[in-house]
């Protein structure tokens, strides 16, 4: 019973931390693309409004992961960007091993994008044992 909840509280923290690592990885490539991140570019890319990234983006300032201009640019803090380049490596893991046992790239790269977050560190490690 209790191996049960514990596996429920991981799936609901994954599920929250889901969404930081997406919008800092966001953020970091769309500086790392355009040179800049913007809310407006951040709602176009994950399909969502202006207003729930403006939420999101509250959030992060809150824990320190994101600054921002009034009416412009958002910027990664220090912690931010350690953040995004995890979200990012542990992206890349994922992939690795999905296309080493032979699913496509595009498919991949599509379903790396869930399970990266729900994980552990020792599979992570595996993945990675297995991919390389």
């Amino acid at each position: 019973m209790a191996e049960q909840a514990e596996g429920f509280r991981r799936s609901r923290e994954a599920r929250r931390n889901a969404l930081t690592d997406d919008y800092v990885e966001m953020i970091a490539d769309l500086i790392a693309t355009d040179g800049e991140a913007r809310s407006v570019d951040i709602a176009c890319r994950f399909g969502v409004t202006q207003a729930t990234v403006a939420k999101t983006i509250l959030r992060l300032k809150r824990e320190g992961l994101v600054a921002a201009e009034r009416y412009g640019a958002l910027h990664l803090t220090d912690s931010g960007k350690a953040k995004a380049a995890d979200a990012r490596a542990r992206h890349q893991v994922v992939v690795a091993f999905l296309k080493r046992i032979g699913v496509s790239p595009d498919i991949a790269e599509r379903d790396a994008e869930g399970i990266e977050h729900h994980v552990s560190e020792e599979t992570l490690a595996a993945f990675a044992r297995l991919s390389g």
